[in-house]
């Protein structure tokens, strides 16, 4: 059993969280704790709430409150918002006796150790407010390129870095006049002392992601470290262990990183083992992992390491997962389009697994990603509930109704294959902190489970061989504990009832990681089930959008007047078939996002392996009139690129431009209608593939998102041109090195 400390951005209790805090430093570390306790793992994990600094004592006297009060205030709010997600760890916070006693006491060791001095500098100071002022409190010209409202600190528009009095007109964001520089004497923490031994620190850490490794090397070997104040001019913070020091205090970017050992020491106290804490921070043996925002990177592979580097006799981290950032609505999220963000009000409206899985399915681990209330409600309808939900209700109820217990069989390999399989990929993913992609190995397995089931058809093997139905059966609940298992640390409220559906008794985490490959006990009785997942119906979602007087919907001549109805729709392969009764048709099933794959038969055998075809992402024409090939039935076509036309000799498969959910809808423009079209109605039309040079398609206008790809697919009638899209940004395309040519036909 290893021992591994788990650490956790502390949220600044200024307001309460919303869901990038969820997303960026929040949940990654449920899931990795929830991981470990799988494991049989000893987690130590611990947060809290940032309590100090300026912008707390200008909210409080905004609200007349004293800044002990608001910070209690929000400590209190976000600290049930994290619970209420199921996420579980020691939540201290920072304006605690506990917190003062450790920072003083690291502060006094670097002092002995001769990292910490006095130094004079200058700072701001605002008569009117009589106070010194932070740099953000501190704004004027940058006297390098003439932006206006720069901070004192750096200009952002061109990156040039200031010292006090460098600003042209200056002014205090307070109050409006304008600041003196003022000697003032601080305490310094001598950094440059510990570069060389945070380069060596950092070199071999390959583990790390590219972004946290790329950044501390950069700061380190160009920059270099530069000692820095660790006091600052106010009265609200840990005071300064020594006498004559009463008007400044410890500066929050130094304290705040000594939580997590003031939150450890504390939580010791706290269960009456007051030196359990040493087991963690003083064992070489012991993994540090440090979960926070790509903003705070340089205080967590630079600063902290060098202030225990300082003390001595602690552990180091050994990894530090930084996320990039959830964008809301490209900065900015209504209330009109599905609500507030912060997570109280979410919680109010959605159920906690449901908001944790879609946080972890667009976790921002190596880019920032974009939250939106359409995308939210789509992957949870199209992904969590007709996926993992569907398996579990259809395969639970199925069972409880038809048998009652679990059947009598054997295990069957190809699920033995399936499990094993997504097993080995989760725990590599999930263990190096890879949590996106470790959902995905759960989704896949799920996927893999509704084929299975679908293969199988109980439905109809129950009234023809009841024990081979039972067999069945006794795989499908295999697959259902497995997921079970590995979905808790995602969805650990709909995991747990899923295990006692299954009739098992006590916890997922008592069972541990090997209850995924377990097999069921036989004649073990199941107990009723219900879903565990309900779709998503975001009412705000459904208000039309008026168009402008100037937009104008485009008119059509011509065939395109009967074909305005098709109804395009992204879908993956799960299954590819030999037709029985011809060499050169394909049978596929499609993952169109709804309950059963969809059947579709298709002349591309000669030109396709089924290696190529199968897990493929494709666009299916949904509405298409069935049709029967051969004495088998198909409901779409899926649509290819044939420049023969152009003067090319071969085929090219459509496919989205970006991953969005199966069963996303592709006709931008377009009418949404549940008619069926007919073949020729298709055929009667022109659609081409073409790449745009000069902002022109064919030579023709057409209007095109902010990314486009390097081939577009497009509507062509006359000299009006519609690119086929969802109208966010994906389009229709083909693989980059299919060599299509400009001005392919799409059949």
């Amino acid at each position: 059993m290893a021992k591994i400390c788990i650490n956790i951005a502390w949220p600044y209790a200024n307001g309460p969280i919303h869901l990038g805090h969820v997303a960026g430093s929040l949940l990654p570390p449920d899931i990795f704790r929830r991981y470990n306790l799988l494991l049989g793992n000893e987690v130590l994990m611990v947060g809290g709430s940032d309590q100090h600094g300026t912008p707390i004592t200008i909210s409080a006297e905004k609200c007349g409150m004293t800044p002990e009060t608001y910070a209690d205030k929000y400590h209190e709010i976000n600290k049930k918002a994290i619970e209420d997600l199921n996420i579980h760890y020691f939540f201290n916070k920072t304006h605690c006796p506990t917190h003062f006693e450790v920072t003083q006491c690291i502060f006094n060791k670097l002092k002995d150790n001769g990292y910490i001095y006095v130094n004079e500098t200058k700072q701001y100071f605002c008569p009117k407010c009589n106070r010194f002022l932070p740099d953000r409190y501190v704004e004027g010209i940058c006297p390098k390129c003439g932006a206006e409202k720069t901070r004192s600190d750096q200009c952002d528009a061109c990156g040039t870095t200031f010292e006090p009095g460098d600003l042209k007109q200056p002014y205090c964001t307070l109050c409006g006049a304008e600041p003196e520089i003022r000697p003032t004497k601080h305490f310094f923490l001598k950094l440059s002392a510990f570069n060389d031994r945070l380069i060596d620190f950092v070199k071999d850490k390959d583990y790390w992601r590219s972004n946290v490794k790329t950044f501390t090397q950069n700061w380190l070997q160009e920059e270099g470290l530069q000692d820095r104040a660790i006091t600052r001019d106010m009265s609200w913070g840990v005071p300064i262990p020594m006498e004559g020091w009463d008007d400044k205090v410890i500066y929050v970017w130094f304290e705040a990183v000594i939580g997590y050992l003031s939150a450890s020491i504390e939580y010791s106290r706290m269960i009456g083992k007051p030196d359990y804490w040493k087991e963690f921070w003083q064992n070489p043996e012991c993994k540090h992992y440090y979960f926070i925002g790509k903003d705070n990177i340089p205080f967590h592979s630079i600063i902290w390491p060098a202030i225990l580097m300082g003390v001595g006799n602690l552990q180091l981290p050994y990894d530090i997962p930084a996320n990039e950032y959830l964008m809301i609505g490209g900065g900015k999220l209504s209330k009109s389009r599905g609500g507030a963000i912060d997570i109280p009000t979410v919680l109010q409206k959605y159920d906690a697994d449901v908001v944790r899985y879609y946080l972890s399915a667009v976790m921002p681990d190596t880019h920032d990603s974009e939250f939106t209330w359409e995308d939210f409600q789509t992957k949870v309808n199209t992904e969590l509930v007709a996926n993992l939900g569907n398996f579990f209700h259809r395969s639970l109820d199925f069972s409880k109704k038809n048998f009652g217990t679990i059947p009598a069989g054997e295990d069957d390999p190809e699920v033995t294959k399936a499990i094993e399989e997504a097993l080995a990929e989760y725990n590599e993913c999930v263990g190096h902190c890879d949590f996106k992609k470790g959902l995905k190995a759960v989704m896949s397995l799920s996927s893999f489970g509704n084929k299975y089931f679908n293969d199988a058809a109980p439905w109809k093997l129950i009234k023809e061989d009841k024990d081979a139905c039972g067999k069945v059966i006794y795989n499908v609940l295999r697959i259902v504990q497995a997921l079970a298992v590995v979905s808790w640390p995602y969805v650990p409220a709909a995991a747990e009832k899923v295990w006692g559906f299954l009739g098992n008794e006590g916890t997922i985490e008592k069972a541990g990681i090997d209850a995924a490959i377990a097999d069921p006990r036989i004649g073990q009785q199941l107990n009723d089930s219900v879903p565990v997942f309900k779709k998503l119906d975001i009412p705000e979602l459904k208000e039309e959008k008026k168009p402008k007087e100037e937009e104008k919907p485009m008119e059509f001549t011509g065939p395109f007047a009967d074909f305005r109805r098709l109804d395009i729709r992204v879908g993956t392969i799960v299954s590819v078939e030999d037709h029985p009764e011809a060499e050169k048709l394909y049978i596929l099933k499609v993952d169109m996002g709804e309950e059963e794959p969809r059947q579709l038969v298709t002349n591309i055998k000669s030109l396709f392996s089924k290696d190529y075809m199968m897990g493929r992402r494709l666009l299916v024409i949904y509405n298409l009139k069935k049709a029967k090939f051969r004495g088998v039935e198909s409901y779409g076509m899926l649509m290819a690129a044939d420049d023969e036309k152009a003067g090319g000799d071969h085929l090219a498969l459509l496919k989205p431009s970006k991953d969005v959910p199966n069963g996303t809808r592709l006709t931008c423009g377009l009418e949404t209608s549940t008619s069926r079209i007919e073949l020729k109605q298709f055929e009667a039309v022109t659609i081409k593939v073409s790449s745009i040079k000069d902002g022109k398609f064919m030579g023709m206008d057409i209007e095109l998102p902010a990314e486009v790809p390097h081939k577009v697919t497009a509507i062509v009638d006359g000299d009006k041109v519609i690119p086929l899209g969802d109208g966010k940004g994906c389009l229709i395309t083909v693989d980059e090195d299919s060599g299509i040519l400009d001005g392919a036909d799409v059949r």
